[in-house]
């Protein structure tokens, strides 16, 4: 796949500048929108847009298919009628990290009591749009409502622990009588993914307008607390009572000596190819609903992947295993024509990894900040990046690109590879490494809105193997501003990547 010369910034959408605690779908999503297009950027990176079932993680989701409502814009409810001004004001928050504690309780209440008119003549001009997503989406939609619902009632994200034992084993007595007895927490499931695809589909559009690309996230994996797991249990690795006989994970490497233990249910590629890959086509085409490029991380699972008992306590006992190879992509590229796919090649990656990549013509990934350490290993300095590659001052699981540059001087009396690259006392680092980076032969650019200001590790979004803590960060009130677009803009001009 060969994407035209260009870059973009990665930016979740959680991040974004609003006076609500969390970034949404409203304003500053539009706001940013327009600040990428002054700049010169054509394309917006997101992390995962679905709900998150564990630690807050975008990575970590009860739904494959599913948005995370924390995202939908009260603002917009209100212009629709659903919310009042002081409904909206109420939910004012302070500049600074995200309090998802707060942002949880507070935006769930505003979306009950949104639900509320909406089943009154207010909500009748969206009663048909809401009847047709419904349709359109029955296929994955239904059981994630269910899921939801019971979730909710059970209080119980673990399905297996459910106290219906004909519920956990998805008997049809059973799905009737709860779709009956939990009828209205069903219908509100359906109601919030309804109100996210209206947003979004209108933000999307906005986008494309101003010739910003949106370029999604998807995990490999699901987790086993999801709508998807209970729906399909015979596509996973599960024992007779439903839980988990192998986990997936990385062995250790350059984030930790451990490796990580990531707990997802493994996948039934055998199951899954019996059944031509329905599932996945499925998850790809919903996902291109959303999106114009799509990440799918961590690519390499694809040619094999880090199999780890369900009891280990660390993923340093794990195998690997073959995984399916060109199969899922082969029947989706059949099911829905071209794939616009980035792999994520990151990690312990072989011969074999690159030969599927290249054979499936994925561009692959290179990271400025994973070049530095060997003079005999060249593969992420900028000066070798291929042309078929998106390349990055680093990624969502990486120190932000000041931070780790300020790591290294502290560390190292001398520099001589990175002293090749850039003026390691110049006054703004940070700039000099994007402009590597935009510099480098790579079709597509993406850096970190952290990086594009220019702020140090207090910055960080994750770090891998920490479970609490992340996913918190959101860009400064001011940090859209003239000076940051106008210097990007120039840089991106003189790379010839506008």
């Amino acid at each position: 796949m060969q994407l035209p010369r260009s870059s973009g910034i990665l930016l979740h959408i959680t991040s974004l500048d609003n006076e609500f605690g969390i970034g949404d779908l409203g304003e500053g999503a539009y706001r940013f929108i327009d600040f990428l297009q002054r700049s010169g950027q054509t394309l917006w990176q997101l992390l995962p847009l679905g709900p998150s079932a564990a630690e807050n993680s975008p990575y970590s989701c009860y739904s494959a298919f599913a948005a995370n409502p924390l995202l939908i814009s009260p603002t917009d409810l209100q212009r629709r009628g659903l919310l009042t001004t002081a409904e909206v004001e109420s939910l004012h928050a302070a500049a600074g990290p995200v309090d998802y504690g707060t942002v949880n309780k507070q935006r769930f209440e505003m979306l009950r009591t949104s639900f509320e008119r909406f089943k009154s003549p207010v909500g009748d001009p969206l009663r048909e749009g809401f009847a047709t997503f419904c349709a359109l989406n029955q296929t994955w939609l239904v059981d994630f409502a269910r899921y939801k619902a019971l979730t909710d009632h059970f209080g119980i994200g673990d399905w297996s622990q459910w106290p219906d034992r004909d519920l956990v084993a998805r008997r049809d007595a059973a799905l009737e009588h709860w779709d009956r007895e939990l009828a209205e927490p069903i219908e509100f499931a359906k109601y919030l993914q309804f109100l996210f695809m209206l947003q979004w589909q209108a933000l999307k559009s906005y986008a494309g307008e101003h010739g910003v690309r949106i370029f999604g996230d998807m995990p490999i994996f699901v987790a086993y607390d999801s709508a998807d797991v209970w729906a399909h249990q015979d596509l996973f690795y599960l024992d007779e009572a439903g839980k988990r006989s192998v986990v997936a994970g990385v062995p250790p490497d350059y984030f930790s000596a451990t490796g990580q233990l990531w707990g997802n249910p493994l996948y039934r590629w055998d199951a899954m190819q019996e059944r031509g890959y329905e599932w996945w086509i499925d998850r790809l085409q919903s996902a291109f609903c959303y999106f114009d490029l799509l990440r799918i991380d961590h690519f390499r699972a694809f040619e094999a992947y880090w199999e780890i008992p369900a009891d280990a306590e660390t993923a340093v006992d794990g195998v690997w295993v073959p995984g399916p190879m060109d199969g899922p992509f082969r029947a989706a590229r059949a099911a829905l024509g071209p794939l616009p796919i980035i792999a994520e090649d990151l990690g312990l990656i072989t011969d074999e990894v690159h030969h599927l990549r290249d054979q499936l013509e994925f561009p692959g990934m290179r990271v400025l900040q994973f070049g530095f350490d060997s003079y005999d290993d060249p593969y992420h300095r900028p000066v070798s990046y291929p042309q078929q590659s998106v390349a990055y001052t680093g990624t969502h699981d990486n120190d932000t690109v000041l931070g780790w540059f300020q790591q290294r001087r502290q560390e190292r009396h001398e520099d001589p590879l990175l002293d090749e690259v850039i003026d390691l006392n110049d006054p703004l680092p940070h700039r000099a490494l994007i402009y590597v980076v935009l510099a480098s032969k790579s079709d597509t650019a993406i850096v970190p809105m952290q990086d594009v200001l220019g702020l140090g590790s207090e910055a960080r979004m994750n770090v891998p193997g920490e479970a609490a803590g992340n996913w918190t960060w959101r860009c400064p009130p001011n940090g859209l501003n003239e000076d940051v677009s106008g210097w990007l803009r120039h840089m991106t001009e003189v790379t010839g990547r506008i």
